[in-house]
């Protein structure tokens, strides 16, 4: 009677705990279930870009834009080459025998992009809501404000934006920026041009009596001329949100674009050293009147960075 007492008490002890273990299990599948989807990688995403498999990195930039994108005999130089640089070498371009340097004009960004002449843009691209219908951006990387330059024969005539407006004066600007439309929507009669640097020349010869873009162009040609040119502070009340132009039919190569300028903002939030200040250091940073920092980049994605990002050759 004993024994059969104890079995009975083994059965109901056995079977209380399977139904634990059951129940238990349940759980834990249940949890596992809402357990979030393992992130894409650094190297899947690259799989999935058009960039891979290629040899060498095709980026657009200013040729003609001290402290921006310009040529020297020691080669591209600037700002924007260095921050294509750190993207190029993220993506597993290291070296300018990796990358090749496209000339590109304001005008001809978009063109270059649609057309597969170059795999990013990175020259003073200012993000539009109409230009974000015919490429991609990543960034912002940089904010800046839209000024005049003015030569030292003006600088006490052109002060403002009324006096832009002066017809004796001729205001000039490169074609196909947010510069144009902005000058337009204020009325200010302007001659257009390829680039910055042709508003400058044409200055020089007596052509033009100012040029107005972004301060951070304008800035390089105050380095270049630093006795002939000053810049004035205008009202315009834009801001311009530079980002890195990529075709809009490649998603996954903005989406690393975006991961690659977050990871260095992030660096220096830090407190590190990162890409972006070395380049800023080195351009921009001694000649604008206000330090800036780098901005945080939008709609970046999650992404496993890992460390083998060099594409197939």
């Amino acid at each position: 009677m004993v024994g059969r007492l104890s079995r009975t008490r083994c059965r109901s002890v056995a079977t209380t705990l399977a139904v634990a273990l059951t129940l238990f299990l349940g759980a834990a599948a249940g949890c596992d279930s809402r357990q979030e989807p393992e992130l894409p990688s650094v190297q899947e995403k690259l799989r999935e870009s058009h960039i891979w498999g290629q040899t060498v990195l095709r980026v657009g930039v200013a040729t003609n834009e001290p402290l921006m994108g310009d040529v020297r005999d020691s080669g591209h130089v600037g700002f924007d080459v260095e921050i294509a640089r750190y993207i190029a070498a993220s993506l597993g371009y290291e070296g300018d025998q990796r990358i090749e340097f496209v000339p590109v004009s304001t005008e001809d960004r978009i063109p270059a992009l649609q057309g597969g002449m170059v795999d990013l843009v990175v020259s003073s691209f200012s993000i539009t809501e109409e230009r974000k219908k015919q490429v991609s951006f990543a960034g912002p990387y940089l904010v800046t404000t839209q000024e005049v330059m003015v030569p030292s024969r003006h600088r006490d005539a052109i002060r403002t934006i009324e006096d832009l407006r002066n017809p004796k004066f001729q205001i000039c600007t490169s074609g196909g920026s947010t510069t144009e439309a902005e000058l337009e929507r204020h009325q200010v009669r302007v001659a257009v041009v390829k680039n910055v640097g042709d508003c400058v020349e044409g200055i020089l010869d007596g052509r033009y009596d100012a040029v107005s873009s972004d301060e951070t162009i304008l800035a390089g040609f105050v380095a270049r001329y630093p006795t002939e040119f000053e810049i004035v502070d205008m009202p315009f009340g834009t801001s311009e949100l530079l980002g890195i132009g990529v075709p809009i039919g490649d998603p996954a190569l903005r989406d690393l674009v975006a991961y690659f300028l977050d990871k260095s903002y992030r660096q220096g939030r830090n407190g590190e050293i990162s890409p972006w200040q070395v380049a800023y250091n080195r351009t921009l940073g001694p000649w604008l009147r206000a330090e800036k920092r780098q901005p945080q980049p939008l709609d970046v994605p999650r992404l496993v960075d890992f460390d083998d990002k060099v594409p197939g050759r």
